[in-house]
């Protein structure tokens, strides 16, 4: 039947007939051959939509304006606007009709006062609006002059005088109610704009507010106070979510216990993508459709928004139809849910997971697949293995959602999807539709329905479903036997019935949970059953056994079975399972919760009575401990998450139980354990609820991860698509698009302060310690200190009793403790630290608690703070520590940052602090870079020099780029001589410590200028005191094997005529030294034997040698030799790598030439000996870096040094020439002389290997001699070379000198051909390789 209420009092009954015989409107039509199910059962009614007849029965006039029409039961309540109640039965309708006046009934705040409550005492008032409420068993009502109420019936039929009333004394502008009946709350919008949430008190039957909906002006500053009245109220069919609308527009969604979810007057909603306001959309009536997936509404607009056309046809708009569609966390339905990590969401034809890539792992699809726009948070790494449990990473990934699309052929027939539940490792999916289920797996992609359609089309599940390891326990009615049952699905055998352990149950289950190996369901009758599950093999078929274990009623303490949310089995109980007898007992099923209309329940078992005892009995016999009768735990309870876990390190966490609240955030019943294993104090509880607040609406936690999952709304504007003018503006350019991002929440800080707050410091600790290693858990203890310092330091009163000093004690007990102090005050404004650093400390003591400990990037925030807070001079003075300890460690970019600094309190610059310093990423050469501006510009010039000679001449000029700048912008400053001071004072310690590898570094890093230091410091700092002392330094710092002398050095090669050819060559070839600095010394012995032993021409070697020297030369000389070992031929790299010809024909000659020469045993022994005694490739080129830094300086004994080290006589006999041709300091020479003879000695009694190459350099020394003692004395110190003048050197370019290692050099530098570079790389890589060898090779011999 159908009732409708007219516009002038009447109401009208229809009787609804279908039409005789197999006659539809419409009917489906499908392809032919197409496998769509004809012949299953329930097809007509499901897939066709029959023609129905309506036939007017009867016509009931109420003389006056009908206000509200609602249905009770098998009556219909009418409500008039003449104040009177009428109650109509269904089926005839005049005997039955009562007419009930709103003035005879008695009105009170409870049902305890006096019966005789006060009247609504004057004519005129009725009902505006009513909803029954079954649960509540009466109705909510809204009166015309705003109050509120709820009418019962004293007994259980609708006498008048039998009716009474109660009211809340504080409403008086209600507008509409609805009610939830699972919740028995009822909402009453108001005109001020908020909902208010009303409940019955069972004990004395008043109205208790339970909670407020409104909208805040943090959140909606511009509209919260001009919402208008609230119109609608309605609650979704799983009554899990109320959706709100105004008289002024606008859609809001809460959850039951007043969590906002969606409001449409902020954001884009709101607002266009250019910032104009949009109307919001007026709403004038609304519904959900089936299962809540739907919100149908009708929508008006008054006569504001006709619309002139530019035709000027006026357009009013009429009200048209609109669906909104939603998904919705898989918790409001399936509750056993809870015990998951994963966010799963359900649609009506599709599935959204937060674990997408646990499906993804056998087919890892890269991170394409991911939308740009969403990609936040670390991309999860996609595990190996398709079976292990879910990451961390995994679980928060991105905000990409894994969408699965439910199977067509089963939403056919089943369509819209009721439950959906995944299993514990994420890869597996049931659904449940109106008739059967079918499952998913997200390895495979594909879908297992059920063979036998009538199989399918037989069952209907009723209390949800579960996973238990590969098996679906689900409860369901079975329609042809008319039995209430309870079934478990094995997933990888055929779903078919034949393949189901089957168990019969008493009545219909309404819910259902898995613990362990344990199932609780619940059931319609107020009962709780427990069931043990297990694995059973026999023969081929795998399948579970389910027994009975206990039953217990509850119909004593739940009024409605209709009431119950969840109900779940846990380990949970007031005890911790210290205290327990038989401890292994603590984490079995210890206790029922049960969410009884949001009032959280709980039933322990009775331990007070005799233990059995467990292996006297039979695991199946095992006779289970009675239930302890029901606890109230926690009100307005949403969700319950525990977990069956058992992790030692954690325990807090896993052994809670977390509630989410809705409005009022989350609460967590945490358990307190004695330090130690000692006995626990018996007045102290042993749990605790803390409640917290989070930003996010909880679906899931992550209980070791201290992390709360949820899910958002967010929209995407797409409004630029239409002209905004035209009157074409439709309603969804009103509505923005909407999109569900995955979010998540740290909530340890919370749970952590809420401890301190109660002096459980030692609780917080223990929680702290055991969560220490989560890799956000600095930002837990910054958070923490953050929240508190905001809170306190702005308060307006003063705090009796402030938190910050116990937080700031709390975090020293972590190493963590500096760095969370400055990064929190770095975050929080200047006013404020005052107040922190009364807590924490003195900034002055953290500073150098940092230097003491080493931390040097804190220490610089640190600084930061005390440049803000104390004066210069402060500041200065802690700078200048912090650079030299910078300094001395090597951590160059924190060095830059110090200079700058240093820089800024000089130059009056010290309002712009300097930016925190990185942590020092390692240079890509890994010894120093060489420095972008060098501080050398060489000039060669080709007038008045003999053929064989040409001269170079230093001109030491600033260096170029930033640091160039920063150093010539006011030099005499005192700042830059303070920080030169300092500069200089580091290099000559490095220089008196010979660590000659870190003065390279330092020099690079800090573009400091070595060359004319070391010009100043020739005579100090700068001389050898000590040669045997420096070259065993040098051997350690590089890495450089000391020489050694092989068995048969009796037959040497140096004696062999073959050999001399190559000596003479090198002598030819460095005769030059101009080409000696810039170019490796031509071709070193080594790796001219390099290029015998290997396949790899001489051409690569020298094309290695001078690029490995970096960008830094860009016209170094390379010289194609012949081994006749005459004159050299010299063309710059620049000619080379662009005229191929050169490359091609010449250097191929050579290498050919080289390849011809024959080689002796001794020769190859001597060769290998070589290559064992030289270090790695790079510390060669460092070590000729440094010696072309101590040429041009003209430090000459440490030339000599690593001459020596580098076992080349070139280089001393152009140190000869450099003495021969210029002024050299006599006491220069003595000291080399003195230097020499101490090597000399050395090498005979404790390093023999250097014996060899000492008597080849004797003519050299013996030359030096003679100089001393005729002490020449040209005019300048000029440098003079041998070798061709080149036509077209030029001066160089410095800005071309930049930091070079393998590879790093830039393109169109050395010619701007890729094959230079390419012929680099791979040489140097064969270098490696080799080097590697030689390493080895160096092992065995010695």
């Amino acid at each position: 039947m159908i009732a409708v209420s007219t516009a002038y009092g009447y109401v009208l009954f229809f009787h609804i007939t279908s039409t005789r015989g197999d006659k539809y409107l419409y009917e489906p039509v499908y392809p032919k051959g197409s496998p769509q199910m004809k012949g299953t059962p329930h097809f007509k009614e499901e897939q066709c939509a029959p023609a129905l007849n309506l036939e007017m029965r009867k016509i009931l006039d109420l003389q006056a304006p009908i206000m509200s029409l609602q249905s009770v039961l098998e009556d219909l309540l009418v409500a008039t606007s003449d104040g009177l109640l009428h109650l109509i039965h269904w089926e005839g309708m005049t005997n039955g009709r009562k007419a009930i006046n709103l003035c005879t009934v008695p009105f009170s705040v409870d049902l305890q006062s006096s019966r005789a409550g006060s009247f609504l005492g004057f004519a005129g008032v009725h009902i505006r609006d009513m909803e029954h409420c079954a649960t509540l068993d009466g109705f909510a009502v809204v009166f015309n002059d705003g109050k509120v109420g709820f009418i019962t019936p004293v007994s259980s039929r609708f006498p008048a005088e039998q009716l009474h009333g109660v009211w809340p004394q504080d409403v008086v502008d209600g507008t509409c109610v609805a009610v939830n009946n699972k919740y028995r709350l009822m909402a009453f919008g108001c005109a001020s704009g908020s909902v208010q949430v009303y409940t019955i008190d069972n004990t004395t039957g008043a109205m208790l507010l339970s909670h407020k909906l409104e909208l805040t002006a943090k959140q909606y500053p511009d509209i919260w106070n001009k919402t208008g009245a609230v119109k609608l109220v309605r609650w979704s069919p799983d009554n899990s979510v109320v959706i709100v609308t105004w008289e002024n527009g606008g859609l809001s969604l809460w959850s039951v216990f007043g969590a906002q979810l969606i409001c449409t007057l902020g954001g884009d909603f709101a607002y266009r993508s250019d910032g104009t306001k949009k109307d919001p959309l007026k709403i004038n009536s609304m519904s959900w459709g089936a299962e809540g997936y739907h919100l149908w509404v009708i929508s008006g607009f008054g006569a504001q928004n006709t619309e002139i056309e530019s035709d000027s046809k006026s357009i009013v708009k009429q009200p048209g139809i609109l669906l909104f569609q939603f998904i919705k966390s898989v918790l409001t339905v399936n509750p056993c849910m809870s015990n998951q990590e994963q966010v799963l969401l359900q649609g009506e034809d599709r599935l959204y997971l937060n674990c997408g890539e646990a499906s993804q792992t056998q087919h890892a699809r890269g991170s394409s697949a991911r939308p740009e726009h969403k990609a936040a948070g670390p991309r999860s790494p996609f595990a190996d293995s398709g079976l292990e449990a879910q990451g961390l990473s995994t679980l928060l990934g991105h905000r990409h959602w894994h969408v699965v699309q439910i199977s067509n052929t089963y939403l056919e027939s089943n369509w819209p999807i009721r439950f959906s539940a995944i299993d514990k490792l994420g890869q597996n999916i049931a659904v449940v539709g109106k008739f059967g289920f079918a499952h998913y797996s997200l390895l495979t992609k594909k879908w297992k329905l059920f063979g036998n359609i009538t199989q399918e089309q037989n069952m209907i599940v009723t209390g949800g479903l579960a996973w238990w390891n590969d098996f679906i326990v689900l409860a369901c009615y079975n329609i042809s036997d008319h039995q209430e049952e309870l079934r478990v699905y094995l997933r990888t055998s055929n779903l078919d019935n034949a393949f189901a352990h089957v168990t019969k149950a008493k009545a219909e289950t309404l819910l259902l949970s898995v613990f362990r190996d344990m199932v609780i369901v619940f059931r319609a009758d107020c009962s709780i059953c427990l069931y043990s599950i297990e694995r059973k093999s026999d023969g081929p078929n795998t399948t579970a056994g389910v027994q009975v274990l206990q039953e217990v009623s509850m119909s004593r303490y739940i009024p409605h079975p209709f009431l119950v949310v969840s109900v779940t089995l846990t380990s949970v109980s007031t005890e911790n399972g210290i205290t327990l007898k038989m401890p292994q007992q603590a984490r079995d099923a210890e206790s029922i919760m049960l969410n009884l209309a949001g009032q959280l329940i709980m039933m322990q078992r009775d331990r007070s009575g005799p233990q059995i005892r467990e292996k006297d009995s039979h695991p199946n016999q095992r006779k289970l401990l009675p239930f302890c009768p029901p606890v109230v735990l926690a009100q307005s309870v949403e969700n319950v998450w525990t977990t069956c876990r058992a992790n030692k390190q954690k325990r807090h966490l896993l052994e809670a139980l977390w509630l989410s609240c809705g409005g009022a955030g989350m609460k967590v019943w945490l358990p307190l354990f004695p330090r130690d294993h000692r006995k626990p104090h018996s007045f102290l509880s042993q749990r605790i609820m803390l409640p917290f607040h989070i930003n996010i609406y909880p679906l899931a936690v992550l209980f070791e991860d201290a992390l709360v999952l949820g899910a958002v709304n967010d929209t995407l504007l797409y409004d630029s698509l239409y002209t905004r003018n035209s009157a074409w503006e439709q309603l969804e350019v009103l509505f923005p698009y909407c999109v569900v991002e995955r979010t998540s929440q740290i909530y340890l800080h919370h749970i952590l302060r809420q401890l301190l707050v109660r002096n459980l410091g030692e609780q917080a600790l223990l929680l702290a310690q055991s969560c220490a290693a989560l890799p956000y858990f600095p930002h837990v203890l910054e958070l923490m200190l953050h929240e508190v310092l905001e809170e306190e330091a702005t308060s307006r009163e003063p705090i009796p009793d402030p938190l910050l000093p116990t937080v700031a004690k709390f975090i020293t007990e972590f190493p963590l403790f500096l760095q969370t102090v400055v990064h929190c005050a770095r975050k929080t404004e200047y006013a404020l630290w005052n107040y922190l650093f009364a807590a924490v400390g003195n900034p002055k003591d953290l500073f150098e608690e940092c230097l003491m400990a080493q931390d040097l990037d804190t220490a610089a925030s640190y600084l930061i703070i005390l440049q803000n807070m104390e004066v210069p001079a402060v500041s200065r003075q802690h700078a200048t520590l912090l650079f030299n300890t910078a300094l001395e460690q090597g951590k160059w970019d924190l060095c830059r940052h110090m200079i700058r600094f240093l820089k800024a309190i000089g130059s009056g610059e010290s309002e712009t602090p300097p930016s925190t310093p990185t942590a020092q990423e390692p240079s890509s050469s890994g010894g120093f870079e060489f420095f972008r501006n060098r501080s050398i510009s060489l000039s060669q010039s080709a007038e008045n020099v003999p053929a064989s000679k040409f001269s170079l001449q230093k001109t030491l000029s600033m260096p170029s780029g930033p640091s160039g700048k920063r150093w010539s912008r006011d030099s005499d400053c005192a700042e830059n001589m303070y920080i030169d001071m300092m500069l200089w004072r580091h290099a000559r310690r490095l220089l008196e410590e010979v660590r000659l590898k870190d003065l390279g570094c330092f020099a690079a890093q800090l573009g400091f200028e070595l060359i004319s230091w070391l010009c100043k410091e020739r005579t100090r700092a700068a001389r050898v005191d000590n040669f045997v002392l420096a070259l065993k330094r040098l051997h350690k710092d590089f890495l450089w094997p000391l020489p050694i002398i092989p068995a048969a050095s009796v037959s040497s090669p140096f004696k062999n005529g073959k050999y001399r050819t190559g000596e003479q060559l090198l002598k030819s070839q460095s005769a030059d030294p101009f080409l000696n600095l810039d170019m490796d010394a031509g071709v070193s012995t080594v790796q001219r034997s390099q290029s015998w032993l290997g396949s790899i021409g001489p051409a690569h070697h020298e094309l290695d040698t001078a690029s490995s020297h970096g960008p830094q030369m860009q016209d170094a000389f390379l010289s194609p030799l012949s081994n006749k070992g005459d004159e050299c031929s010299i063309g710059s790299a620049t000619d080379l790598t662009e005229s191929s010809s050169v490359v091609d024909g010449d250097w191929t000659v050579v290498g050919e030439s080289f390849s011809t020469l024959s080689l002796t045993q001794s020769e190859l022994e001597h060769i290998s000996m070589e290559l064992a005694s030289k270090g790695p490739h790079k510390s060669q080129v460092q070590l000729r870096y440094l010696l072309h830094m101590f040429m041009e300086a003209g430090c000459l004994d440490w030339c000599v040094v690593i001459g020596l080290i580098l076992r080349e006589a070139s280089v001393i006999s152009q140190i000869l020439l450099l003495v021969q041709s210029s002024e050299v300091d006599g006491e220069m020479l003595q000291n080399i002389k003195t230097g020499l003879h101490a090597v000399d000695r050395w090498a005979s009694t404790d390093c023999p290997g250097y014996k060899p190459f000492l008597n080849i350099i004797k003519p050299q020394v013996q030359k030096f001699s003679e100089l001393m003692e005729e002490q020449v004395q040209p005019e300048a110190f000029q440098p003079v070379t041998v070798g061709k003048t080149p036509e077209h050197t030029g001066p160089r370019a410095e800005e071309s000198r930049g930091p070079s290692g393998h590879g790093s050099l830039p393109q169109g530098e050395v010619g701007g051909s890729s094959l230079g570079i390419r012929k680099e790389e791979d040489t140097a890589r064969a270098e490696e390789e080799e080097s590697f060898q030689d390493g080895t090779y160096d092992c065995s011999v010695s």
